[in-house]
């Protein structure tokens, strides 16, 4: 199977604290791999250096056999890497389907600040660009809200809506941050449906999540962080059986669940 990122001794510092230290591991194509561990583990580090928002003390990540070095985070986005945010990152002012298209235009020729003026042969993509924003606004759980605000979702459908967002380009790599934070119970098992659905249509997603539940379900391979270095490496099964990540991740007399 193709490997399609590999970090490499990813290590970044915080006024002299590593916040993560030596990281390394590879995703692969239509994989999807979760980081998990403690708050404070340095999972979202791990997102901001990947996707260009932090620069790492040491270590690289390279990403289709290319290196991610200097770039910034519109040129990795181009590449083929988008995200979603802990830290909801819409616009609240948009509609649903403004916003899904917003993520859409960086695949297309037009671009996101040429679609606001008349550009020639911007009419028939910007079409495009709308039929399949309303698929994945469907797609994602949001069938009917594509008018409102996207500030009018309750929190847990903005989730959706960012992810319907980062996918909107077509990205070979999503990473996703907290996806089922605010989501009831109904909802996280139809999100996790969904990221099942797009590993089988060949997507890779790099996932980090708390709720355990779905972790276990929809992960190929899981990596268990503490205090900025990695524990762990394996399968669901030999994650929730390691010694290790029952002692520094859930207690000692607890398992995963």
């Amino acid at each position: 199977m193709e490997v399609l990122l590999e970090v490499e001794g990813l290590t970044r510092y915080f006024g002299g604290v590593a916040a993560v230290k030596e990281i390394s591991f590879q995703v692969q194509e239509a994989e999807i791999f979760a980081l998990i561990g403690p708050n404070g583990a340095g999972k979202t580090t791990v997102f901001n250096l990947i996707t260009g928002l932090l620069a790492p003390d040491a270590g690289s990540v390279v990403f289709e056999g290319k290196s991610l070095a200097g770039l910034k985070p519109h040129q990795i986005a181009a590449a083929g890497i988008t995200r979603t945010f802990q830290n909801l990152q819409l616009f609240g002012n948009m509609t649903v389907l403004e916003n899904v298209m917003a993520g859409a235009y960086l695949k297309g020729r037009t671009g996101f600040l040429k679609s606001l003026v008349t550009w020639p042969g911007s009419s028939r993509e910007e079409k495009l660009i709308r039929r399949e924003a309303l698929a994945l606004i469907d797609e994602v759980g949001l069938a009917g809200l594509a008018g409102l605000p996207a500030a009018a979702l309750p929190f847990g459908r903005q989730r959706l809506l960012e992810i319907a967002r980062a996918l909107a380009s077509g990205p070979r790599l999503v990473l996703l941050d907290e996806p089922a934070a605010g989501l009831n119970s109904a909802e996280t098992k139809e999100l996790a449906g969904y990221l099942k659905r797009l590993r089988e249509e060949g997507k890779s997603m790099l996932l980090v999540e708390h709720d355990m539940e779905t972790v276990m379900e929809v992960a190929d391979r899981i990596m268990v962080l503490n205090s900025g270095e990695a524990i762990a490496l394996g399968t669901p099964a030999e994650i929730q059986a390691n010694p290790e990540v029952i002692k520094a991740y859930l207690g000692e007399d607890e398992r995963v669940a």
